[in-house]
């Protein structure tokens, strides 16, 4: 049996114009799912991404040299990106003169 769910704790209170609650609505169902629960997932995400901005990265001495000579050399072309830039963006598909880039 699955453990019950924990009842939530603090409730977060705004005030959007009707604009914004339309678009709201309209993406949460898209993604199949409350206003209440749409709008906490984009809250925490965007949280999450600042939270990440500003997050200091740490490593060893050896592994920031290693770090530094990967960046310093050469550059190595992954095939799957030189392929992907070949390609017409989405946008582009439907006209004749862009459908492969050289």
């Amino acid at each position: 049996m699955p453990p019950a769910a924990r009842p939530k704790e603090q409730r977060l209170s705004m005030r959007l114009s009707q604009a914004d609650i339309a678009i709201i609505d309209r993406a949460g169902s898209l993604r199949r799912c409350s206003r209440a629960e749409f709008v906490r997932e984009a809250a925490v995400r965007a949280a999450e991404d600042v939270l990440m901005e500003t997050a200091p990265g740490r490593m060893s001495a050896t592994g920031f040299k290693a770090f530094m000579a990967a960046l310093s050399g050469p550059a190595t072309p992954a095939p799957e990106m030189v392929d992907l830039f070949r390609r017409a963006a989405p946008w582009e598909a439907d006209s004749p003169k862009t459908k492969t880039r050289r």
